[in-house]
């Protein structure tokens, strides 16, 4: 794999991944704001009004029909956040040209697709047409109601939001049903005006290709005169900053719901300490704690006692939080709760083998290794450095990974505490 990163002149950074593996390019168009609470809604429809048309094809039938005649190439866009940023995802997948009969230009034909959609979308009287812009307001209200049914995840978002609130991080990236009856046609366009000006905008390009003729055709877009004057806001989030500080009062927090499983998350801080880069070290204990089969909440938690039907943990670096997700039997709280700060403490004594080092550092390797394996995962990688505030190579995350001692891990363990335990019951317990 090769990658050319260079900007355009309005501040338009491209991504040139050269690889051979694949069969297809994959074009990723990332534009990245920071999490407001007055813009969210408005953010999260853009994409989807955007994908309903465009000034070339002002249908999404004529989007899908020239879709088709690029050999099927597929067209989608989503929503993520990281820190506290909003990302609006565009992705383009084509069939390479060194697969397809004749001289078809499908990747020049896929960037003139992607770039259309985002970049020149239907106007009418400057405004979004108003039939795409309501329905599309309908579309994402079900999606918004319909986050309670993945208990799982909104256990998780309302951990989130219960220690941020509604700022930043603490947002909903779908945004809120009270906002769309403040939004039209009109005040959407002008929020999507703000949106291509003040946004970092990344263009991803992986595949097997000329290098030269498609800087060319990446280029065009300097001419496009809504791109012009553009000046970058986002947040860098840098994990040496976000300081938390130690609480004696621990957050309990009960939502009665109507489940035959009970949703455990418990939000764990990471303190200010005197490790330095300490990325990797954090790494490896959240590995430890609950990332695979041989960590000590899966072990002991859903193996040895039986509490749990799942037990793993997640580490936000941004944020610099460690998330523990359990499904768990209602009246398995107490004993769950319990367990799962035994096993805090454990690592904080130092109570975890060799063994316990030496698997966590073959599982994180054999992930840093997967991110080769698909056009996305690079992609993805390359975006994560592209925003942090010490970026790092795949090669030199896994030397950094093998470098951790368990001194290290002991250390860090002291500088964890927990903030707040949110629960999902069917009962008042």
């Amino acid at each position: 794999m090769q990658q050319i990163d260079f900007k355009l002149n309005n501040e338009i950074k491209v991504h040139l991944i050269k690889n051979d593996k694949y069969k297809t390019d994959l074009l990723a168009l990332f534009l990245t704001v920071p999490l407001q609470r007055e813009n969210i809604t408005k953010n999260a429809l853009i994409p989807i009004v955007l994908k309903r048309g465009c000034n070339k094809l002002k249908t999404q039938n004529e989007i899908n029909e020239k879709l088709e005649e690029m050999y099927g190439a597929v067209f989608d866009a989503g929503l993520d956040k990281t820190g506290d940023n909003l990302i609006i995802k565009f992705y383009l997948e084509s069939i390479n040209d060194n697969f397809l009969p004749g001289d078809n230009q499908n990747i020049e034909k896929a960037i003139e697709l992607i770039t259309n959609i985002v970049f020149e979308p239907l106007i009418e009287n400057g405004s979004f047409i108003k039939e795409f812009v309501d329905s599309e307001k309908n579309n994402l209200k079900v999606i918004i109601e319909s986050k309670k049914d993945n208990k799982d995840r909104y256990a998780l978002d309302r951990c989130i939001n219960s220690i941020y609130g509604d700022n930043g991080y603490g947002l909903s990236k779908l945004g809120y049903i009270e906002d769309f009856e403040s939004i039209d046609e009109k005040n959407l366009y002008q929020e999507y005006l703000k949106l291509i000006k003040n946004s970092k905008i990344d263009f991803f390009i992986s595949g097997n290709f000329d290098e030269e003729k498609i800087s060319i055709k990446v280029k065009s877009l300097e001419n496009n005169s809504l791109l012009n004057n553009r000046e970058e806001i986002f947040k860098k989030n840098d994990f040496r900053e976000e300081k938390k500080e130690k609480t004696d009062e621990i957050k309990e927090i009960k939502e009665k719901m109507d489940v035959t499983q009970g949703k455990l998350v418990i939000g764990l801080d990471i303190l200010p300490n005197n490790l330095g880069d300490y990325r990797f070290i954090a790494a490896m204990y959240n590995t430890i704690l609950g990332d695979g089969a041989n960590s000590k909440l899966f072990q002991n938690v859903r193996e040895k006692a039986g509490l749990a039907y799942t037990a793993k943990s997640n580490y936000i670096i941004q944020k610099n939080n460690i998330f523990i997700r359990c499904g768990i039997e209602i009246d398995n709280y107490n004993k769950a709760v319990d367990i799962i700060k035994e096993q805090l403490e454990d690592i904080k004594n130092g109570n975890f083998s060799d063994d316990d080092i030496e698997n966590g550092k073959k599982y994180i390797v054999s992930g840093i290794k997967s991110i080769y394996e698909e056009q996305d995962t690079e992609i993805i990688f390359s975006y994560g450095q592209e925003i942090s505030p010490i970026p790092v190579t795949p090669e030199e995350y896994k030397d950094r990974i093998k470098k951790v001692t368990k001194e290290q891990i002991v250390e860090f363990a002291q500088n964890i505490c927990i903030n707040t335990i949110y629960f999902i019951t069917d009962k008042n317990i």
